[in-house]
């Protein structure tokens, strides 16, 4: 499937001017395991083989990281064996997929790895579903795996505080995309420097995904924190425009062969009278833009548990800060 990336906005204006055991149930022994040196990664992408955990698979073997052979996926999944190809590199990796809710094993498995690759070369990135997040999160820590958080929805708030009290290393964002990154992130610097620069302004906001997409965009809610702090439009994330049927997407401009993997929104602020209208737009067709910024945020996770000794919960605008965003 193809990526599109698109960012046209009037606001651009202002913008420029500013583990295994022996009688394991799921053995790792099921597939290969290289012993990793120091410089070796390790990623276990759970949520596979969901297409959107797979394609994060595929850029980590894209990027030269090495995939776990073991990943945990949804509690009502059999388990099985799935390979991961990258067309690109033509690299390829066997996971064993282990159910959520085989704990002990899932547990088992993470030592087990861990104890052949080494403590501080595995890690996990998280694109799972919204309901599993602050559990995953919670199960993470508990076990001493670092993560690089993908799944939008959840208790937000907590997962942070959580993650924060535990001192544990991760990477949590609303969004992957270093594009997309770069203007929250600018957007983020306007508010600050600009409150209220839109006053009287009527914001308005339209959000498109696949509609196997069960929340509400993640990256929809994060732009609109900056925009309300630039106009005072009493716009909360209830009146986000949220379109998850094939029709209206494609009414809405998605190509229809991007129906089942796309992001596509709009915002817009309108002058009271109507004569003055600013519109904000980024619209990504596929998964490719996100699942190369994850792969980019484990390298740069990965980084931070050679070079600190204390766990911290970052974000993705400090991965594109450190200039870790390929």
């Amino acid at each position: 499937m193809r990526s599109i990336l698109q960012l046209s906005s009037v606001l651009a204006l202002l913008l420029e001017a500013n583990a295994f055991v022996p009688q394991s149930k799921y053995p790792i022994s099921d597939v290969s395991l290289q012993m990793a040196d120091g410089d070796d990664v390790y990623v276990m992408v759970n949520g596979m083989p969901g297409p959107m955990a797979t394609a994060a698979a595929e850029a980590c073997l894209r990027k030269g990281l090495k995939l776990a052979p073991v990943a945990m996926t949804g509690p009502d999944i059999p388990p099985s064996t799935v390979t991961v190809y990258d067309p690109v590199t033509e690299k390829s990796a066997d996971v064993r997929l282990i159910p959520a809710s085989e704990t002990d094993e899932m547990k088992a498995s993470i030592e087990g790895v861990k104890e052949s690759c080494g403590e501080k070369n595995v890690l996990a990135i998280d694109y799972t579903h919204p309901s599993a997040v602050n559990n995953n999160a919670l199960f993470y820590a508990e076990n001493k795996l670092p993560f690089v958080m993908g799944t939008t929805g959840g208790d937000r708030e907590k997962l942070i505080e959580d993650m924060e009290s535990a001192k544990h290393f991760a990477v949590i964002a609303p969004n992957m995309g270093k594009q997309i990154v770069a203007m929250q992130a600018a957007l983020e610097d306007l508010a600050t420097k600009y409150p209220g620069a839109f006053a009287g302004y009527k914001l308005e906001c339209k959000e498109s995904h696949q509609k196997t997409k069960a929340d509400t965009s993640g990256t929809a809610k994060a732009v609109i924190d900056s925009l309300t702090q630039l106009s005072d439009d009493k716009f909360t994330y209830d009146d986000i425009e949220m379109v998850r049927d094939d029709k209206e997407s494609i009414e809405f401009g998605v190509p229809e062969d991007s129906l089942k993997g796309h992001a596509f929104h709009t915002y817009t602020l309108t002058s009271s009278d109507g004569s003055v209208q600013f519109q904000l737009k980024h619209n990504v067709a596929g998964r490719t833009v996100y699942a190369e910024g994850t792969a980019d945020a484990v390298k740069f996770l990965a980084g931070k548990l050679q070079s600190e000794s204390e766990g911290k919960v970052y974000n993705m605008i400090n991965v594109l800060e450190e200039g870790s965003l390929e």
